[in-house]
């Protein structure tokens, strides 16, 4: 066997193990966002939510009898608010997550990141986050090259 073709081979067998430590490390990731929730409470404690796996909401809970003082508008208020809450709390939760399959490889730069379908791992709760703050793909970082190319 030349030099070259060892090398090759060398080559291969690396992003090999490194294409079954992503695609291991993605299904954990898919795992744990099947069992994860999340919860948060309105600013006056009246009110709490709870998101499952994909920012659905799962649980809405009035706590210690506040709401029967509030008026329609202040319970809504609440209600709503506690829910952009929660799903903004488990994006970003999802987005740390994830995040680090989005890098290139570090054993081989070579081979880009994952590109995750973000509106089928976060459910309705993808657009609660800005897109900016959403891990970048190879797609999107090409897009940035080629148009910082233009004059």
């Amino acid at each position: 066997m030349s030099e070259e073709t060892e090398r090759l081979a060398k080559r291969l067998a690396e992003a090999t193990a490194q294409l079954e430590t992503v695609q291991s490390a993605a299904a954990d990731a898919e795992r744990q966002l099947s069992a994860f929730t999340s919860s948060a409470f309105s600013p006056d404690g009246s009110v709490e939510v709870s998101v499952g796996g994909q920012g659905e909401v799962t649980e809405v809970k009035f706590l210690d009898g506040k709401y029967r003082s509030m008026s329609a508008s202040q319970l809504s208020e609440a209600v709503l608010g506690t829910i952009q809450e929660a799903r903004s709390h488990h994006s970003r939760m999802v987005r740390d997550l994830f995040e680090p399959l989005t890098r290139p490889s570090a054993v081989m730069p070579e081979l880009p990141g994952m590109e995750l379908d973000w509106d089928r791992i976060l459910g309705p709760a993808a657009h609660v986050l800005p897109e900016e703050s959403l891990p970048r793909t190879a797609g999107d970082r090409l897009r940035d090259e080629i148009d910082g190319d233009e004059p």
